[in-house]
């Protein structure tokens, strides 16, 4: 050993090294963690109203009384009801014109008139008669119509003329030309008429109303 001196300074050195590191492992396990800091702090959220029908209760707005609810800010829904549009009226285009039908011409009057009369009376009937005048240039035909409500026709004949076709329905006499009276010509027509008054209920002559 004596003859290798280099060889226990290097077995020392050696130690030498163990020695440290073991004691620098040593203190930095007993080094101390820093204190932990104060915690962030904690953001707080607005309160989320219950929803109407919820199991929640409704929390009230700031500075508002409890149990009322200040206008602004209820929190209830704001959204209102649509309200229904009232249908626009109808409106024609402008300068469109409708047409206004035109009033029905009136009947024609008849060119042969008639004048009622009564020839006779005697017990439980009358003679009854009707004047006929054709106002026309050209000969006309005719029809004599006279209402007696509840009578009863015995007979009835044109006077100095052929004769044409007589009828009593449902009160109403009617007499049918059997010839055309002749342009400015005039001829009576008379009948027999029983179990009523002398005074008809209505005369016509081609539906013109007979002259009294």
């Amino acid at each position: 050993m004596t003859s290798s001196p280099w060889i226990l300074v290097a077995a020392g050195v050696v130690v030498m090294v163990v020695l440290l590191v073991v004691a620098l492992d040593s203190v930095r396990g007993r080094r101390t963690l820093p204190a932990a800091g104060p915690p962030d702090p904690v953001m707080s959220l607005p309160q989320v109203p219950a929803t109407p029908g919820g199991t929640g209760t409704a929390g009230h707005a700031p500075g508002s009384p409890t149990g009322r609810v200040v206008p602004g800010l209820s929190p209830r829904s704001t959204v209102l009801p649509a309200r229904p549009t009232p249908a626009a009226p109808a409106v024609s285009p402008r300068g469109v014109t409708r047409p206004v039908p035109a009033p029905p011409p009136p009947a024609p009057r008849s060119a042969v008139t008639g004048r009622y009369g009564v020839a006779n009376v005697f017990d439980g009937g009358f003679i009854g008669e009707v004047l006929l005048v054709n106002t026309a240039r050209t000969p006309q035909g005719w029809t004599v119509r006279v209402a007696y409500p509840g009578g009863r026709l015995v007979t009835a004949w044109v006077v100095g003329m052929e004769q044409g076709v007589f009828s009593f329905a449902d009160g109403v006499f009617t007499y049918r030309s059997g010839v055309d009276l002749a342009a400015g010509a005039s001829v009576p027509v008379r009948f027999h008429v029983e179990r009523v008054g002398t005074r008809p209920l209505g005369c016509a002559v081609d539906g013109t109303a007979c002259v009294a």
